[in-house]
């Protein structure tokens, strides 16, 4: 492989995987100086007809990851007849996990293609998670699917990645008594927001044990029951004022609260 060859790919999906097979093995021969032309979505037989006029005219490789059975078997014929190397990429594998499983494959285009674009909605959701941790920058309270809101150690963090995984984009208010809480709060629909509370005995050693953990005195105000009856009152006006359902996360875990917050929100939609 002295000059650069071309290896085209035939993909009923996006062809990442056939493309990533190629370079894998064009590494093994002069240092893959192989150019690599992608043609995603093929669900026709004139798109395969393009590829065979293009391949045949440069002498080049097809690579291909086709699932629908006719197409698969009308690229083979095609390629025998003008005496171009066709190599499937997919179905080998598949074949053996027919014998493995006994079991017959979907046959589904575009399967992989669902889990890539599943997969990008969650690292979105995380992404956004992370943006607007924490009330950082309000914008993102307009954006979100969800909006949590609660004072500190409700869980507001650990909730918003949580649902993230599931793909929600979710953003979360901090309430404080010295800190009024963002204008857009007031300005998104109800159904997207949720108020997290606490019982103060249960945020009381919560917040201890986290000054504990710093390093510094359970005295401090933090942890103070003064404090967070005060914290906890006017984390209740607000949640009021903006009208949304609010959910104690006393003793729950993430994934308990994480399971209502959903309940809550499908039921209002279904309304």
């Amino acid at each position: 492989m002295n000059q650069k060859e071309i290896v085209y790919i035939i993909s009923d999906s996006v062809g990442e995987t056939a493309e990533f097979v190629v370079k894998a093995v064009a590494t093994q021969f002069n240092g893959g100086h192989v150019e690599i032309r992608r043609n995603s979505y093929v669900e026709e037989i004139e798109d395969i007809e393009d590829v065979l006029t293009l391949a045949k005219k440069t002498q080049s490789i097809i690579a291909y990851t086709l699932v629908i059975p006719f197409l698969k078997a009308y690229l083979d014929h095609r390629a025998a007849e003008e005496e171009i190397h066709a190599v499937d990429l997919l179905n080998p594998l598949m074949d053996a996990f027919m014998q493995k499983f006994n079991k017959m494959p979907n046959q589904k285009p575009g399967l992989l293609r669902k889990l890539d674009e599943d997969y990008f909605r969650k690292i979105e959701a995380i992404e956004f998670a992370v943006k607007y941790d924490d009330g950082r920058d309000p914008r993102g309270v307009l954006r979100a699917d969800i909006v949590l809101m609660g004072v500190s150690r409700t869980s507001k963090t650990p909730l918003s990645m949580y649902l993230a995984h599931q793909r929600y984009k979710v953003a979360n208010v901090p309430l404080v008594p010295e800190v009024p809480p963002p204008d857009e709060l007031f300005k998104i629909p109800r159904k997207n927001c949720i108020g997290l509370i606490i019982s103060p005995d249960k945020l009381n050693a919560i917040r201890t044990e986290r000054l504990r953990a710093l390093g510094l005195g359970s005295q401090a105000n933090y942890a103070s029951f003064e404090r967070i009856l005060e914290e906890l009152d006017y984390a209740e006006k607000i949640m009021k004022r903006v009208g949304c359902p609010i959910i104690d996360v006393s003793n729950k875990a993430v994934e308990e609260t994480a399971s209502l917050i959903l309940d809550v929100l499908k039921k209002r939609e279904e309304h």
